[in-house]
């Protein structure tokens, strides 16, 4: 039998900044990078105003959720900087798990959390690169699952875990990031790949891509290249790889 949800405790770090209320994580700790901020800083604001995911769309911030950011200073020993959308794919999974159990939860390609069996959305990623950093946005649906038309969307007070609240989420994903982070530089990219499938979709999952510049590949899900890229398999039994698109699970 898997281990029990790990209770929902508050806790605290030195290196976890919060305020009130800003238009964007992201964009705050852009400047805080521009500023000399070195990695293990995380912002969390307790009210987001212009938040935004991924292909532009605005992210809903309601009561209760999180919405943090924090930055890696990429060096040229690093792997590529694009992989690091794995490893807090990785982190995110394994510490949102510790509050509703193991088996819960699954990732979609690159970062998204979701739900298994009917899959919602619980939790997305945004990153950015600032000069030599790049900045990582997360935001967790806590207490609230938003209503965003054409998406299912979960919230962690729903799926077992109702006195949980942002900050204590934070403080385990900025744990788990902080152990996966470690482990990309030292062992590469190919232990991320393996964990990062371990938690995803099985293989032959019905997947649809629209590709930045509109295009829509439909698919099956196969595997990831070893840079993360999302290998697809076309009904002709071709296959295609996809760096960047929005992927919806049909």
């Amino acid at each position: 039998m898997p281990p029990p949800p790990r209770p929902c405790i508050e806790l605290t770090a030195s290196d976890i900044r919060v305020v009130a209320e800003t238009a964007s994580t992201n964009d705050d700790m852009k400047a805080l990078a521009a500023e000399g901020a070195g990695e293990g800083v995380w912002l969390r604001a307790e009210r987001q105003t212009a938040g935004r995911g991924r292909m532009g769309r605005d992210w809903e911030g309601q009561a209760g959720n999180l919405f943090a950011s924090t930055l890696v200073r990429v060096t040229p020993l690093d792997p590529p900087p694009p992989t690091l959308a794995l490893v807090i794919a990785v982190a995110a999974h394994r510490a949102l798990e510790e509050f509703v159990g193991a088996g819960a939860l699954t990732i979609k390609w690159p970062n998204d959390i979701m739900t298994g069996g009917d899959p919602a959305k619980l939790s997305g990623v945004l990153m950015e690169r600032a000069g030599d950093a790049v900045v990582i946005g997360i935001g967790v649906n806590v207490a609230a699952a938003p209503q965003i038309p054409g998406r299912r969307t979960a919230c962690l007070h729903d799926l077992g875990a109702p006195a949980c609240d942002a900050a204590s989420v934070l403080e385990a994903i900025a744990t788990r990031f902080g152990e996966e982070l470690l482990r990309w530089r030292t062992y590469g990219v190919e232990p991320i790949v393996r964990a990062w499938l371990s938690r995803a979709h099985a293989p032959g999952t019905p997947l649809t891509v629209q590709l930045p510049d509109g295009e829509t590949v439909i698919g099956a899900f196969d595997t990831l290249a070893p840079d993360g890229a999302l290998i697809l398999r076309l009904a002709d039994g071709g296959i295609r790889a996809i760096h960047a698109g929005d992927v919806f699970l049909t």
